[in-house]
């Protein structure tokens, strides 16, 4: 089954939002995708999660699931986060290269990447390059780096 995951800019503009839900209704018809992971840091990750549950009431074999990077009280108690996965083998990697780990995993986990990236630096860039390196179907919602 091919899943899709994504990685973008925590200060994305609510502009990109139909354009992100467009996109990932086409992997859902054209690609048979049901599968989404996603991260929970930031604007970008917020607007995945809306397209996600709106989609969701029009295709309920979707399935989707918010990966973390961090365990907290805070994770277990919001709506958005119910379906929440923690990587195996995450608990032994250090604080700071936790979010790093979490998007290796889901890169690993993925055939097709959502990106939206307007920078040449940050973690987005890193794994929307990373994914492209390593053959993934990338689809980008900006037109690259400035």
């Amino acid at each position: 089954m091919s899943a899709c995951t994504f990685f973008g800019h925590r200060d994305c503009p609510q502009s990109v939002f139909p354009k992100l839900k467009e996109e990932i209704r086409k992997l859902i018809i054209t690609n048979k995708v049901k599968c989404f992971y996603v991260g929970n840091h930031g604007a970008f990750d917020r607007h995945v999660h809306r397209a996600l549950c709106e989609l969701k009431k029009e295709y309920p074999a979707v399935e989707w699931y918010v990966v973390l990077a961090y365990l907290s009280k805070e994770n277990n108690k919001s709506e958005p986060y119910k379906n929440s996965l923690y990587p195996e083998g995450i608990e032994s990697v250090p604080l700071r290269f936790a979010i790093s780990y979490r998007n290796k995993w889901m890169l690993n986990h993925s055939t097709f990447v959502i990106t939206y990236v307007n920078r040449s630096f940050g973690g987005a860039a890193q794994f929307a390059a990373l994914a492209e390196r390593q053959g993934k179907s990338c689809i980008k919602l900006t037109t690259g780096p400035k």
